[in-house]
């Protein structure tokens, strides 16, 4: 299972968002919401 970028938990397959080709997870949809709005800040 992947990290979540936002908050650095694991990750559910449920729960992901798509930037530049490449999939994230995240463990709530607050998290996702939070990465949707500003996916820069939080790919490193």
């Amino acid at each position: 299972m992947a990290t979540d970028p936002v908050c650095g938990m694991k990750g559910k397959k449920e729960i992901e968002s798509e930037y530049d080709g490449k999939k994230y997870y995240f463990c709530n949809d607050n998290c996702k919401k939070e990465f949707d709005a500003n996916p820069l800040k939080y790919i490193r």
